[in-house]
């Protein structure tokens, strides 16, 4: 069997039987079906995660009696007018499952953008028609769960086994920029190359119509999916995405800099893997950008001029684009503060997330040279001052001076921030070293 999991056996097969049982053929397509194989074929065991989202296309079912047999098995929200997408979504006791289960459909380009196209569900499609609309031959793969039959009307099989990233259709394959950036990030994930014909047209697929999330939401994917982001950007140059997307890139990638920022990237990607979203993208972002500087003489400047093209603030909270730029500019302080005070380490966490310095600076440097001791000297310190979750907090705040007596004004916040730089400096500890040290303020 390709899929010998419990969530197939338990959820998704019961809804195949009972489309046989209603005279069609529910065959489950994309990610999974595709990962899968390229795990039993090439025995790459780290694509395989825990099946969440599935999708199955149903064979020679109407709309309406495909929308009764699904909402048998589950909560169904239905997505489309002229097509029928069934979301359905499973629970029982703390397992969920979210399956999308839609009728074979064509896709026909009438817009500019990703929302442009024209979608036309089909029950009684042929499997080889249904799958033009993909992009990617080894996406284009049908399978059976209750036959264990594999469908493959592309070859995608034979391209896995290649290791090639090929498209499906040279017509259907220009209606959606997007595709392009979707190479990169096949190639990077698996370590695929691009079909010379595929790679031809995807360098001649304008990309000004993709709106900055989706551009991002690729990038994304290349850094958090990719064991080696490194092949993305080396695909991204190749299709002419950094060119037409990424003009500081492109100068970047004809100087001595360019490698060191791909080596410094693969090596941030196995550094990064138990941080959180937010976090590791941040490093990655700060590793992409650390020697935009030294093509352009305003560090800050180039380094938001790239965040532009994603549009990128915030993520979940987290001040990504402030970080970046504060982690690409203070990096060298990593080294510099190898003799400094612990003010000094105490002021530069309230600028920067020192494990993200720490993991920017060993990043570069482990590319650069292999080493990483003084990187490795800085964090040792940041543990030791109990830096690691950032600076201290305030022991004396306003609300304390008010209760001291001290009027409203300007004043409060100045001698509030004197306590606190000495504080910083390790001169006082205590709240009663503070009002102490306030008290003196308001004598003199």
């Amino acid at each position: 069997m390709l899929l010998e999991d419990r969530t197939i056996e338990e959820f998704v097969k019961p809804i195949c039987r009972a489309v046989k049982a209603a005279g069609g053929r529910a065959l489950l397509v994309g990610g999974l079906v595709r990962d899968c194989l390229i795990a039993k074929l090439l025995s790459i065991s780290n694509l395989l995660q825990k099946v969440r989202d599935l999708d199955l296309e149903v064979y020679g079912i109407e709309t309406e009696r495909l929308r009764t047999i699904v909402a048998a098995f589950g909560r169904v929200n239905e997505v489309g007018e002229s097509f029928s997408v069934y979301k359905l979504s499973i629970r029982r006791n703390s397992a969920r499952l979210e399956i999308d289960v839609s009728l074979p459909r064509s896709e026909s380009k009438v817009g500019r953008g990703h929302r442009g196209f024209k979608i036309q569900g089909d029950p009684y499609m042929s499997y080889q028609q249904a799958a033009r609309r993909r992009d990617f031959t080894i996406n284009a793969i049908l399978y059976d769960p209750l036959t264990d039959e594999l469908i493959d009307p592309y070859d995608g099989i034979g391209d896995i086994r290649r290791r090639l990233i090929r498209m499906v259709d040279a017509q259907t394959f220009v209606d959606d920029s997007l595709r392009v950036l979707r190479a990169m990030v096949f190639a990077a994930r698996f370590e695929f190359a691009i079909d010379p014909e595929t790679a031809a047209l995807c360098r001649r697929i304008p990309l000004d119509d993709l709106p900055h999330e989706r551009i991002w939401m690729e990038f994304e994917k290349l850094f958090l999916r990719a064991q080696k982001p490194s092949v993305g950007l080396r695909v991204a140059l190749q299709l002419a995405v950094v060119n037409k997307l990424f003009p500081e890139l492109a100068i970047l990638s004809e100087g001595a800099f360019w490698e060191l920022t791909l080596n410094a990237l693969d090596v941030a990607a196995r550094l990064t893997e138990n941080l959180s979203r937010a976090r590791r993208l941040t490093v990655m972002l700060a590793v992409l950008c650390l020697y935009l500087a030294e093509e352009a003489n305003d560090v800050t400047a180039s380094v938001l001029g790239l965040l532009d093209k994603f549009n990128l603030h915030r993520i979940g909270g987290y001040r990504v684009r402030q970080q970046v730029c504060r982690l690409v500019t203070n990096r060298y302080k990593v080294v510099q503060l190898a003799k400094g005070s612990d003010g000094e380490y105490r002021r530069l966490a309230r600028l920067c997330d020192l494990e993200l310095l720490y993991l920017v600076a060993k990043a570069e440097s482990l590319a650069a040279c292999g080493e990483a001791s003084a990187q490795e000297a800085f964090w040792e310190r940041v543990k030791a001052l109990g830096l690691e979750a950032g600076a201290p907090r305030p022991i004396l705040l306003g609300r304390h001076l008010l209760e001291l007596g001290l009027k409203p004004g300007r004043k409060v916040g100045e001698i509030a921030s004197a306590v606190y730089e000495m504080q910083l400096d390790g001169q006082i500890s205590t709240f009663e070293e503070a009002v102490d040290a306030a008290s003196r303020m308001l004598k003199g």
